[in-house]
């Protein structure tokens, strides 16, 4: 491992086998990194099979010739893999979330609305239908009521034009209603087909500006970090590395590294400074904030199948409500009335009127097309949920990345790193004497 690592972070091989030697492994690289190209934009940014595919392998032959050639940039491309576990592939993790969040859970909620929508829309035409449908019972109630008034006003013998019957108006005409519901489900359902299409698209769109952002400010932060330390001696250059430890010992002079214990630290070791503490715990608490944005989501996709679910049970538990008009109607000759008015008699053949009708109010039908509540998905859940795991891991293994890049650089230019050495430890000396 040492001496393929070696041959590749050579300015230039020493010989033909170290040359095909890097040729292969480039090749590897290329073949590798061809494959996870060409999964992130057709699976991830969802484009098409044809054009992931050419995208996949110019970018692949192009990474090829480039690594092979240009031995900066073989540095860079490996200070790549290291920085996407600073913020950078934060970035590109949490874009794959949002993309997660956005395609599977909001049209799972905007689904479940229309759901329950439409057992609102069932429930307010049955019942309407039902009314309608009583009007009608009122109108024979009332018609056999005035029946039984005239039968008694003709009995009395009292030549008069007079008419017993209710002038009860009935809306036979119900069609206007069932369109004017129709026609306000139908643009509700447009409604919320347009929403869930802008969500979709916006995510979308949203989701490869980001990813090409952030890959484009990979290979610039990668780019950035080699050019100030192939230009600055004293970028980054607070570590304990091999080469001013043998420095040291070589000039007998160890006790500035003990010394300088404090300031310094060592690239392999796990010790934080005090910068490196607050810059992880600011980072973590902005992802917190990104992921108790993630759980209202998922706990608004949680609460809708609640409400959806229940309302499509109630509904068809609705049981069908009884109503029940009674009428009783009792005529009767006054005693007074009988003796100042002699046509009236207490045995006059006046009929008393008592009758009950009924009817059913119905709020749900087998005939209603309710589409049935969708529940949230365990397994976006786990995925949201492992990478924002991903994420927090990455804000703490930030700073080992950072000196995972320097040790990148260091075995790229080996004599710059002897100069940035020998900065050091002159800057320590003079430290020393000064104290």
């Amino acid at each position: 491992a040492a001496h393929l690592w070696s041959v590749y972070s050579k300015p230039v091989p020493a010989n033909s086998r170290e040359l095909w030697t890097l040729f292969l492994q480039c090749s590897c690289i290329t073949a590798v990194i061809g494959g996870l190209f060409y999964n992130w934009m057709f699976v991830s940014l969802e484009y098409s099979w044809h054009l992931s595919s050419a995208m996949a392998i110019s970018f692949s032959l192009l990474l090829l010739l480039t690594l092979f050639l240009v031995h900066p940039a073989r540095c860079v491309f490996s200070m790549i893999m290291p920085t996407l576990g600073t913020k950078q592939g934060r970035k590109l993790l949490l874009s794959t979330c949002i993309m997660i969040v956005a395609v599977n859970i909001t049209p799972n909620i905007i689904s479940n609305i229309k759901t329950i929508l439409q057992v609102i829309k069932c429930i307010c035409k049955n019942s309407s239908e039902s009314l309608l449908n009583s009007t009608a019972l009122l109108g024979r109630a009332s018609w056999e009521f005035g029946d039984a008034i005239q039968k008694n006003i003709d009995a009395t013998n009292i030549d008069r034009p007079m008419n017993g019957h209710f002038q009860f108006s009935l809306l036979h005409n119900s069609s206007l209603i069932y369109q004017q519901m129709h026609l306000a489900g139908e643009k509700i359902g447009r409604d919320f087909l347009a929403a869930e299409v802008l969500v979709k698209d916006s995510a979308r769109i949203g989701n490869k500006l980001v990813a090409g952002f952030s890959m484009l400010y990979l290979c610039f932060e990668s780019t950035w970090y080699l050019k100030n330390y192939l230009t600055n001696l004293r970028f980054d250059n607070f570590y304990i590395t091999k080469k001013l430890e043998c420095l040291a010992v070589d000039r007998k002079a160890t006790h500035l590294l003990v010394s300088s214990s404090k300031n310094l630290i060592r690239p392999t070791g796990l010790k934080l400074s005090r910068e490196e503490v607050m810059l992880c715990l600011v980072q973590a608490m902005l992802l917190t904030v990104s992921l108790m944005l993630m759980l209202v989501v998922a706990a608004m996709d949680h609460f809708t199948f609640s409400v959806a679910d229940t309302a499509v049970r109630k509904a068809a538990q609705f049981s069908v409500v009884p109503i029940s008009l009674s009428i009783k109607y009792s005529v009767r000759i006054l005693p007074f009335l009988s003796k100042l008015l002699p046509l009236f008699h207490e045995d006059l053949p006046l009929q008393d009127f008592e009758r009950s009708y009924h009817h059913y109010l119905i709020f749900s039908s087998a005939q209603c097309r309710i589409s049935p509540p969708m529940p949230p998905s365990p397994s976006v859940l786990l995925v949201v949920g492992l990478l924002f795991c991903t994420l927090y891991v990455t804000v703490f293994l930030e700073t080992y990345a950072r000196r995972l890049c320097r040790t990148i650089a260091g075995s790229f230019f080996e004599s710059w790193e002897e100069k940035r050495a020998l900065y050091l430890y002159k800057k320590l000396s003079r430290e020393h004497k000064e104290e």
